[in-house]
């Protein structure tokens, strides 16, 4: 039997190579992409599981490698242990009793079911289909018809694969900064919530520390953008040195970096922001042919039980402009109400 498959970030690589060689000009692109997704991913895996002996070995004998990566067995038992240990996302059988027990496991992706009658005729039809069958077929059919009826559940199950692939890389897209792979603005302002919530439900400190980039525009100005991208990969790397296992660094804006630090309260929160302003502003960055000198600006703050998420990133938000205005690579405190005039009065000086 055919064997093996490729990853989800194999298959995407494969798919834009090869659409990269010819972009689309229409609204056909997307069309394009699925069908070339489709031929350049493995065979679905298939389950034969007939209990006839003489229906299955003519069925080993239809289902060409390429059609179906298929495993068969004549045992129901043993065909519900497969089905359960891996999913199958297409099933030939004889038996109504599998593909009831198939239908009836909860929490299940559904199979694309193929039934497969000694008789062709409506009442073998409506047992397979009322069973919970997609689609029924005579044992006995031509080689064209059979061709074309697990044709048709193997561009469904196909299609079902290019879906989840897809939305396995949105997911993983939404939630990771693409540049410098830690946590995206989006999956941090979902997940800070919670964890604000969880630090109050326990009665344990919480604090935030923001830090940005001090003189990142010169930075890109002068050195250019794919260095002043360097310079966001190595402050990352160099943040996440000093960081705990548990912390939680995002990517907030531009130049701008969240740390959620559960546990922490706010005299560890300074101290692990002086350890990050440390080991980002000591050593300039290599950039190959010159090194260029970074230092960040950091506002801390301490959540309480009684904190809103959204007036916690605020405060930071002003205590990190302190930093700016006191002059640069320096850690503040935020304490009090935001102060939304001094950010604003602040912001030129990014």
């Amino acid at each position: 039997m055919p064997g093996g498959g490729h990853g989800h970030t194999t298959v995407i690589q494969r798919v834009l190579e090869r659409r990269g060689q010819k972009p689309p000009t229409s609204d056909e692109g997307t069309t394009a992409t699925v069908a070339v997704m489709v031929r350049v991913l493995p065979p679905p895996k298939a389950l034969l599981a007939f209990q006839d002996t003489p229906t299955r070995a003519l069925m080993e004998q239809r289902v060409r490698p390429d059609m179906l990566d298929y495993q068969s067995v004549a045992d129901e038992a043993e065909a519900l242990r497969l089905f359960e240990a891996e999913f199958r996302p297409v099933v030939l059988t004889d038996s109504p009793e599998i593909i009831r027990r198939i239908r009836a496991r909860p929490g299940q992706r559904a199979a694309y079911i193929l039934y497969v009658a000694e008789i062709d005729d409506s009442a073998e039809r409506e047992t397979g289909l009322t069973a919970g069958a997609d689609d029924c077929v005579g044992r006995r059919v031509s080689e064209r018809e059979f061709e074309a009826r697990v044709g048709a559940a193997k561009r469904i199950a196909e299609l079902e694969a290019v879906v989840r692939i897809t939305l396995a890389e949105n997911r993983k897209l939404s939630a990771t900064d693409d540049l410098t792979k830690v946590a995206s603005r989006r999956f941090f302002g979902k997940t800070f919530p919670r964890e604000v919530e969880r630090a109050a439900r326990y009665g344990r400190p919480l604090s935030l520390i923001l830090c940005d980039i001090d003189h990142f525009k010169k930075i890109n100005d002068h050195y250019g953008h794919a260095s002043g991208d360097a310079v966001l990969v190595n402050v990352v790397q160099r943040i996440t040195a000093t960081l705990r296992p548990y912390d939680l660094l995002g990517r907030y804006g531009g130049e701008e970096f969240l740390i959620i630090a559960p546990g922490c309260d706010l005299d560890l929160a300074q101290k692990l922001a002086e350890r990050i302003r440390t080991a980002v502003g000591d050593e300039p960055v290599d950039l190959g042919n010159e090194c260029a000198p970074v230092s960040l600006s950091l506002g801390v703050t301490l959540g309480t039980p009684e904190s809103d998420p959204e007036f916690l990133v605020a405060q930071a938000d002003t205590a990190m402009y302190q930093a700016k205005r006191k002059g640069r690579n320096r850690v503040e405190i935020g304490l009090g109400l935001p102060d939304e005039e001094a950010a604003l009065e602040a912001s030129p000086l990014q």
